[in-house]
């Protein structure tokens, strides 16, 4: 019950500065900007869409990736935090830097140049010390930490290129909700268990009473879009979809963290959310969302 206490509470704090957080980025999309800013824009009179929320991710790529540094390091791994903290941010500003109006073939080769140049960086790195032990195991790392951090936040950075910080949020919701919906459902009724090699605590039970929870806040989430004009209008089907999607790919992204963190013998990323362990494991169901959500309004756009 403690621990449900700090969980309730630190959770609807953090739930209210992400909202702020939100509205505030989705506010500066109509700030119109002159003079030497505006030129640094190439003539653009607005601000760069999603400044607050790659403002945040910034913050977040270095706690995260000092704790994947620390789940690395238990598992025998060279991993420093400066390099796993470069790698991440790195795999951000990609995400987040490279201009929308750029073709297919240049922003694959820009990606693609940033890849290697973390690559070469840590190979040099932890080889500096002119020995070869571990050197590949740290370079792995490395340019792991650079796509599970940095590539897979980024598709929130794209997304929200696109469309309003609003929608970003939206995803958010209907990702978490079935966290929660998974763990009252989990907690009332469960009784065959998921995966109790990888998640004790997980069954099937909550699993399915995730899915349909983020289901069912993915079809409110969709009947407002359609009622306000402040966010784009998104079908009532697409919602109910996107629930079960992000529903199951976020599940699968908590097992994966979960696997992580079993591997190298720890139970949580750290402890600095009460309640909730570290930032990874807040973060580990929507990293894994990202690109669902991305390629499913490539291909069913809101209007």
């Amino acid at each position: 019950m403690s621990v449900l206490k700090h969980r309730v509470m630190f959770g609807l704090l953090l739930t209210a500065a992400l909202v702020a957080l939100f509205v505030l980025d989705d506010r500066l999309d109509s700030v119109r900007i002159t003079g030497w800013l505006s030129e640094l824009r190439g003539g653009r009179d607005t601000l760069p869409r999603g400044l607050v929320l790659f403002a945040l991710s910034l913050v977040i790529a270095p706690l995260a990736a000092w704790e994947l540094s620390r789940i690395l390091r238990a598992n025998g791994i060279r991993a420093t935090v400066p390099i796993t903290c470069l790698a991440s941010v790195t795999g951000l500003v990609l995400s987040y830097s490279v201009p929308q109006a750029t073709d297919g073939p240049t922003a694959i080769g820009i990606t693609s140049s940033g890849l290697i140049l973390v690559f070469v960086s840590s190979l040099a790195y932890y080889s500096r010390g002119r020995t070869v032990e571990g050197v590949c195991a740290a370079a792995a790392g490395t340019m792991f930490a650079m796509v599970y951090l940095g590539l897979l936040f980024g598709f929130f950075l794209a997304i929200r290129r696109d469309y309003s910080a609003y929608l970003v949020l939206g995803i958010l919701a209907v990702t978490k909700s079935c966290d929660i919906g998974a763990y009252f459902t989990g907690t009332a009724i469960g009784r065959h268990k998921l995966a109790p090699w990888l998640s004790p605590g997980k069954t099937w039970e909550g699993l399915a009473g995730g899915v349909c929870t983020a289901v069912v806040i993915g079809t409110a989430l969709a009947w407002v879009s359609g009622a306000t004009d402040a966010v784009e209008s998104v079908p009532i089907w697409l919602g109910a979809a996107c629930g079960a999607v992000f529903a199951v790919a976020g599940q699968t992204g908590d097992l994966v963290a979960s696997l992580f963190k079993r591997d190298a013998g720890i139970k949580d990323a750290s402890s600095v959310l009460p309640g909730f362990g570290g930032v990874l494991d807040v973060i580990d169901s929507p990293l894994f969302v990202g690109p669902f959500a991305y390629w499913i309004f490539t291909i069913f756009p809101p209007v």
